[in-house]
């Protein structure tokens, strides 16, 4: 008896020290395989802090800031940094239709290969705007989880398409807090 109580309460102690539960409860530990494909959704900069983050994490990674079809051979799960970026685009060469048809085909590419997609909004508020809300729109209903910095949900913009689609949602105060629920997601 005493090994089923136990057993019953490190799934919620884990949790717990994500930080906040998942807005649908849904299991976040363990749940992706590595290595993963880092790629930005709108050229912004914070695709080079997701790595940074992914780095510190003892994480298997590629970063590829214009990842297409191509770049997810031989890997398990794609991770798409939403942000749209004027100056990024340009930088790029790049506008927002060729980025968002890049984005859509990568992740295409992606559910055809059977790799789930992780999201991270770590650009908080001032990532925000019509141009990301868009872009997120589209892409986020095909997400398995997202990470996100909470200043950037403050309307719960994300909050309403993850319960709307039962992705699990976990919320940091800042970006550096990413960290952590992002490691304990991949095995």
């Amino acid at each position: 008896m005493k090994y089923k109580i136990a057993v019953a309460f490190v799934p919620l102690g884990v949790l717990f020290a994500l930080g906040p539960i998942p807005a649908n409860g849904q299991e976040t530990v363990g749940v992706f395989e590595q290595p993963m494909l880092i790629t930005s959704a709108g050229q912004n900069a914070e695709v080079q802090i997701a790595a940074v983050l992914a780095k510190r994490a003892g994480l298997n990674y590629t970063l590829s800031k214009q990842a297409t079809a191509a770049d997810l051979q031989n890997m398990k799960t794609l991770v798409l940094v939403l942000g749209t970026s004027l100056k990024g685009l340009g930088a790029a060469g790049l506008d927002l239709d060729k980025e968002r048809e890049r984005v859509m085909s990568l992740v295409t590419a992606a559910q055809k290969n059977q790799l789930p997609v992780v999201c991270l909004h770590l650009g908080g508020e001032s990532r925000r705007g019509q141009q990301t809300d868009d872009l997120i729109t589209e892409t986020l209903p095909l997400a398995k989880m997202l990470i996100v910095v909470k200043s950037g949900n403050g309307d719960g913009f994300f909050t309403k398409i993850c319960q709307s689609k039962g992705i699990p949602l976990i919320e940091v105060e800042k970006t550096a807090d990413a960290q952590l629920p992002l490691q304990k997601a991949f095995k």
